[in-house]
């Protein structure tokens, strides 16, 4: 069964919808554009990651967070696997749908809470979520979540953003990430607010280990990670046990 949250946490995932509600308009070209393009690669490589299961027809990936359908289109253009979308924004859902009849790809997306997913235990062969684990109101809670709907021996991919390993460019890349990107994302989406959540949300998330422990006490085995980018960025991926 889901799990059931507290009044706080309802009120972080409402909070959370909102601000994605208000920016969905110009979500693409401010991740392109602040990211020179490298989120694009760093999709790529979740899709590499998942090859095998992509690769048969009989198979079933559901992408979490899915937003504007930037993954699930990745994993829709490259696979014979059923791919399906989720996302609790019902703005980000309606650009995702557009792009993947642009594309001429049929995904159905499903608005849902990844806290909350409407589908049954054990529904999926792989589960991936891209840059949206640390806006969940409750990380282990959220990753039980998709460990629950997840078939025993599926495979869990997580696309986040995560702690640069290389010193020099650790500072200068915070230094873009807290002071400069806020600036150009407010400037260009009207919301200066949802680019200081960014970096605040970044840095509040788990370190690559510690994600890693947390997706071990969570029921995933195997689990390992790939730095990309120095570290800006991580692949995390375990197995449902």
């Amino acid at each position: 069964m889901p799990i059931e949250r507290t009044a706080g946490e309802a009120e972080h995932s409402r909070a959370v919808r909102e601000m994605f509600s208000g920016i969905a308009g110009r979500y693409d070209l401010l991740n392109h554009l602040l990211s020179a393009n490298i989120d694009k690669r760093w999709r790529s490589l979740v899709r590499k990651e998942l090859s095998q299961v992509l690769a048969d027809p009989n198979a079933i990936v559901l992408d979490v967070a899915c937003g504007t359908g930037d993954l699930a289109i990745e994993l829709g253009s490259h696979a014979s696997a059923r791919i399906c979308g989720a996302d609790f924004c019902r703005p980000m859902l309606d650009l995702a749908a557009s792009k993947t009849g642009r594309a001429g790809l049929s995904i159905p997306y499903i608005e849902g809470d990844a806290m909350q997913l409407s589908f049954a235990d054990g529904s999926f062969d792989a589960v991936t979520i891209a840059f949206g684990l640390r806006n969940l109101s409750n990380l282990c809670g959220g990753l039980a979540e998709l460990h629950r709907v997840l078939k025993p021996g599926g495979k869990l991919v997580v696309l986040e953003f995560s702690s640069p390993v290389i010193p020099g460019f650790r500072g200068l890349f915070r230094f873009y990430f807290t002071r400069i990107l806020p600036r150009i994302g407010g400037l260009v989406s009207g919301s200066r607010g949802a680019y200081d959540y960014l970096p605040d949300s970044v840095s509040r998330f788990p370190a690559q280990k510690e994600l890693e422990r947390q997706m071990e006490a969570a029921g995933f085995r195997d689990v390992s990670y790939r730095n990309l980018s120095g570290g800006i960025a991580a692949i995390h991926t375990g197995i449902r046990a």
